[in-house]
């Protein structure tokens, strides 16, 4: 008894709070998505409902591994093998914009698929993953010193602007959330205002270069830029006459449309599990506009619900970090939130039709593979930090630990 009752310990390692919300989202994403998925099978003739689901369970099972995996290493050591990923997984971003494959329709090459296998990844995801985790671990190993400019820009803005410009030319959402999440970081890790204003004007001032040169030169070549304005210009027209729109505004401005009727459809209780009339309609239903299906199947209670047990999630995040007293612990576990918190502030504010149409899924929920697993690696992350804070606890450690202790553990 005593045996069973310790693996159960080590398999669900951590803040429970936390684990029973996740296994909770995790089991009720699979109605959603069984039932959004009908889109693929009857609208994309890509296989079936079925089959979408089964692969949906499988991602899901194999995301509640990867967080025991995660668990079995100190998070330090994740933290000192973040730079050679981060190698890792640039290259492989490199890789997926000359030869990777286009997925689901999209015009811009960001997959790569694993040789002798039909399974592809995003590696824009786990790249952005790894400079987070580097970013933290960078500030810790640092927070003593002054920084030298020369080491900031080598060190810290370099890998930052790489990972940005080669993600955010396929992908300017992702780039964008890259940057936002990267300068949010480096002010909680206590880089100097200074630098991280500097850092900005570089970085804003590059991508209007950028941009000017893709519009109106050819310079760049091939291009998204002229994706990114068009959803812009579409997203400023959406409450305007449709009348003035032209035919190819209206396209892109479809998917919005059948999101809000979607929700205005659920109303506040909602037509019912597997009733969406919408979903067959709504392009990308099953992933990056699923929240409208849930609230239109679920209604607004089912909604508030759902964006509840989010915010307990957030909040326990918050809690764990207060509690951790080791720097690089509470910046991680900080880290991982706001990635989490981002994403999902911009599904559904797209759902909602209050920012332009991205392509961001929602975190627990939305079918597919990459983001599901990355998603489940930055919670087994926080989890493994939370493990931890009564071994801290016991060895009597202060709220903070000196800058010795900190560099000597990271």
């Amino acid at each position: 008894m005593e045996e069973q009752t310790t693996t159960k310990r080590e398999w669900l390692k951590g803040d429970k709070v936390l684990w029973s919300l996740i296994l909770l989202i995790s089991f009720l994403s699979i109605f959603p998505v069984y039932s959004a998925s009908s889109n693929l099978e009857y609208i994309v003739n890509n296989g079936t409902t079925f089959g979408h689901i089964v692969k949906h369970v499988f991602f899901v099972v194999i995301g509640l591994g990867l967080i025991a995996l995660v668990n079995i290493f100190k998070y330090e050591y994740i933290g000192k093998l973040s730079l050679f990923l981060l190698i890792v997984t640039v290259g492989a971003v490199g890789l997926a914009s000359f030869s990777g494959e286009e997925i689901g329709g999209a015009s811009a090459a960001r997959w790569l698929k694993i040789p002798g296998t039909p399974i592809t990844f995003q590696p824009s995801a786990f790249a952005f993953l790894m400079l987070i985790i580097y970013i933290c671990r960078f500030l810790t190993k640092n927070v003593k010193e002054n920084y030298s400019i020369e080491i900031v820009i080598l060190r810290l803005f370099v890998p930052t602007l790489v990972v940005f410009f080669l993600v955010a030319k396929d992908n300017g959402s992702t780039g964008l959330m890259i940057m936002m999440v990267s300068l949010v970081v480096m002010a909680l890790g206590r880089l100097s205002l200074k630098y991280i204003l500097g850092f900005t004007a570089v970085m804003v001032g590059a991508v209007a270069l950028y941009v000017l040169l893709a519009l109106n030169t050819n310079v760049i070549g091939s291009n998204r830029v002229h994706t990114w304005m068009s959803r812009i210009e579409t997203y400023q027209k959406k409450g305007d006459d449709s009348t003035e729109m032209s035919d190819t505004e209206k396209g892109k401005s479809y998917q919005t449309l059948q999101a809000t009727a979607a929700i205005v459809h659920g109303g506040t209780f909602g037509i019912g599990p597997g009733k969406s009339a919408l979903k067959q309609t709504l392009p990308q239903s099953v992933s990056d506009f699923i929240f409208a299906i849930i609230v239109e199947e679920y209604g607004l209670l089912g909604a508030t619900f759902l964006m509840l047990l989010y915010l307990i999630i957030i909040i326990r995040i918050v809690m764990i970090a207060s509690k951790i007293p080791v720097f690089f612990g509470s910046l991680l576990v900080l880290a991982m939130g706001i990635m989490i918190f981002v994403q999902l502030a911009v599904n559904i504010a797209v759902a909602v039709s209050f920012i332009p149409v991205t392509g961001q899924p929602l975190p627990l929920i939305s079918y597919g593979g990459t983001s599901m697993l990355v998603t489940y690696f930055q919670l087994g992350i926080i989890l493994n930090v939370s493990s931890r804070i009564l071994t801290y606890e016991e060895e009597g450690l202060g709220k903070k630990q000196s800058i010795e202790e900190i560099n000597d553990i990271a």
